[in-house]
């Protein structure tokens, strides 16, 4: 499980305590390295008194540095000794120099300035309030020393000057850690504000991103169409014409006298010339550019005309496709040749996704004032990573397949402000994709009665390359 975030003040806080924290460490050894020069490495005279002074001497700052060692292990983990109680941790201070300055010289002893420092390191971990008991504290240990050694005019003189020593380390070193945290607060502050308009300004580019690339896919689209309805126009005349002749002269061969065998082929011929002018004739209506005009239409009319033009899809050999149409339902308004490709994409991405001997049904109904058609299929189904970003522009599961699809058949819906396609279920099953628009109650005629569900049967005699 993971940590809640601190909020910023708190963050901080904890940041500039860790900071603060690092650096006493860092003061503390230094300390703990002059204090064994001094003790070691200084001329003082021998004696019994000044041997066993340095012997504790050296016992008390090598207590300090198990503390210093302690210190530094929880510093190296982002955390601090003793944090809840700092008055306790200047008192241990307090008595630590007291005796150190005790065993020393006394009142003029160098560790004496140890006091200096440690109100420093306490300026910048604690608070002004806790820096003044520190100096409460730090005064009364130098003065129990002015009182066990007593002296004469120096020890007073020395004792006010260290007083005075203390109490402006005190103040300067609280004055400047006071500005350097609220820089340190400011530039914080600052920092989190540049990060958030950073990541808006990202989002903001993320957004523009997906539009330019919705509009991308749009204008690929219609190029695509655009390019379809030309050549859908260009193969009607280029074929068109010799049929037309082909058709002129099988008519007057059929006026002449000829044999029932010769009567018979003539007839075949001229039925595979209308069925390859009807082929033309669709072909043609689907490619011409579309009428951008809302009218009244029913859903039934639009699934027969969408599968009309899937029945020469290549991949459709060998598998069925059942329509159910519900009764009575009321027209749409909406744009005929857009509802008709919405429709047609979805057949053809069923036929993509199942294996020769499946089944697509395709069920109309009512729910309210929503006329929907239902498009299901018996394939693979869509895997469930893949699925927050169908509708995505270029993003497909097929291997030659755009990705613009499924975009184009929600960018159609949703503009006409009356639709909406979702995937209403995906298993390795089947899949099942919800088409919705708006009935029109209005000059609405009534529908014959309940249509048997009925069966596209396989035509493999015609196939078109998609």
């Amino acid at each position: 499980m993971s940590a809640t975030p601190l909020p910023s003040p708190a963050r901080n806080s904890a940041n500039w305590q860790l900071d603060a924290e690092a650096i006493s460490v860092r003061v503390r050894w230094f300390g703990l390295i002059l204090g064994y020069a001094l003790v070691n490495f200084t001329a003082r005279e021998f004696t019994s008194s000044s041997v066993v002074h340095t012997i504790v001497l050296n016992a008390l700052l090598t207590l300090g540095l198990a503390y210093t060692v302690v210190d530094t292990y929880y510093s190296a983990r982002g955390k601090v000794v003793l944090s809840e109680a700092p008055l306790a941790v200047s008192l241990m201070e307090a008595l630590f120099i007291g005796l150190l300055c005790h065993f020393d010289d006394g009142v003029t002893s160098s560790f004496r300035y140890y006091y200096v420092l440690s109100l420093i390191v306490a300026a910048f971990r604690y608070t002004p309030r806790v820096t003044l008991f520190t100096f409460v504290m730090h005064a009364a240990s130098y003065g129990l020393l002015v009182v066990s050694h007593p002296g004469g005019r120096d020890e007073l003189e020395s004792f006010v000057f260290m007083l005075v020593l203390m109490g402006w380390g005190a103040w300067t070193s609280t004055s400047l850690a006071g500005l350097v945290k609220r820089t340190s607060d400011r530039l914080t502050e600052a920092n989190e504000e540049l990060e958030r308009n950073q990541n808006v300004l990202e989002e903001r580019i993320r957004a523009r991103t997906r539009e330019l690339q919705q509009s991308q896919a749009l204008i690929v689209q219609q190029e695509k169409q655009a390019a379809f309805g030309l050549l859908a126009a260009g193969i009607a005349h280029e074929v068109g014409n010799p049929l037309a002749a082909i058709s002129s002269l099988v008519q007057m061969l059929r006026r002449r006298d000829t044999d029932h065998y010769t009567r018979e082929r003539h007839r075949m011929i001229d039925e595979q010339l209308g069925r390859i002018q009807r082929t033309l004739r669709e072909l043609v209506d689907f490619g011409r550019p579309a009428n951008p005009e809302a009218n009244l239409v029913h859903v039934e009319d639009v699934v027969s005309n969408a599968l009309e033009i899937a029945k020469y899809y290549k991949r459709k050999k060998g598998k069925t496709i059942v329509t159910e149409f519900a009764p009575e339902l009321p027209p749409v308004r909406f744009v005929r040749d857009q509802l008709v490709q919405v429709v047609l994409n979805l057949v053809l991405n069923a036929l993509d996704a199942t294996e020769e001997g499946g089944t697509i049904a395709i069920k109309t109904s009512r729910t309210d004032d929503w006329i929907e058609i239902v498009v299901a299929d018996d394939g693979h189904g869509i895997p469930r990573n893949r699925q927050p970003v169908l509708f995505e522009p270029y993003f497909t599961t097929k291997e030659t397949g755009t990705g613009l699809g499924l975009f184009v058949c929600r960018h159609l819906l949703e503009d006409a402000n009356d639709g909406r396609i979702e995937l209403t279920a995906s298993s390795p099953a089947g899949t099942i994709f919800t088409v919705g628009v708006k009935c029109e109650e209005a000059s609405h005629e009534p529908d014959e009665s309940e249509r048997e569900p009925t069966t596209t049967d396989v035509e493999p005699a015609v196939a078109l390359d998609s």
